[in-house]
């Protein structure tokens, strides 16, 4: 199982940090080491003065693929879920300075907390999926996927021209805008249409 995950996504949060709304999907990606399931508790790291959260949508693939064309990329996933792409902002900055990988900012142990997920048949549209995030009660991050840049299956698309991609595989779609540092004991729920999905603590 490998995460791939697909940053500036929605426009609004390309442009919150400054940067470029992209042309192409911007990719990377996370070891299963990144993965918390079951809602258990993130451990803030010590490396890091400055995680962010960054909720999203998570596609699990259900079957191989490479070299997919978008027209069938839809039957490449078949569930949906939430997930947290937590990033050391202030890591990943000094990277972007150097013009380095970020890895090290994106990557580390328990930076990908993701929920349980639900079948895409129960979803009537998958362009008009709403989906929170709430930290302590107040709501910090909301989104639907009509402001993706690019598509579900653009991404399955354009990522399997260079991966192949495996059954159990997960792809985070992007983050809207909202993002902002997370502190230890903050309280985080994820809402996917209304459905409370992700309900864990900061320690």
């Amino acid at each position: 199982m490998k995460i791939i995950a697909i940053g500036r996504n929605y426009a609004e949060h390309a442009k919150e940090l400054n940067n470029p709304v992209p042309t192409i999907p911007v990719i990377f990606m996370k070891p299963d080491t990144a993965l918390i399931k079951d809602n258990k508790p993130f451990y803030h790291p010590e490396f890091s003065q400055d995680v962010h959260h960054e909720i999203e949508l998570v596609l699990k693939v259900c079957k191989e693929g490479k070299h997919i064309s978008e027209k069938f990329a839809g039957n490449y996933f078949d569930e949906i879920g939430l997930g947290i792409d937590f990033t050391a902002r202030d890591i990943q900055n000094k990277h972007k300075e150097k013009g380095l990988p970020w890895e090290l900012a994106k990557s580390f142990d328990g930076s990908a907390p993701v929920s349980t997920f639900i079948p895409k048949a129960d979803f009537e549209d998958l362009y008009n999926i709403d989906f929170k995030l709430d930290i302590n009660g107040e709501t910090r991050q909301i989104g639907n996927t009509k402001d993706l840049i690019f598509s579900f299956e653009r991404i399955i698309a354009f990522v399997s021209q260079y991966i192949t991609l495996k059954k159990g595989d997960l792809i985070f779609t992007g983050t809207p805008e909202g993002v902002s540092k997370i502190s230890v004991g903050d309280h985080l729920e994820g809402y996917l249409s209304g459905n409370k999905l992700l309900n864990f603590y900061v320690k």
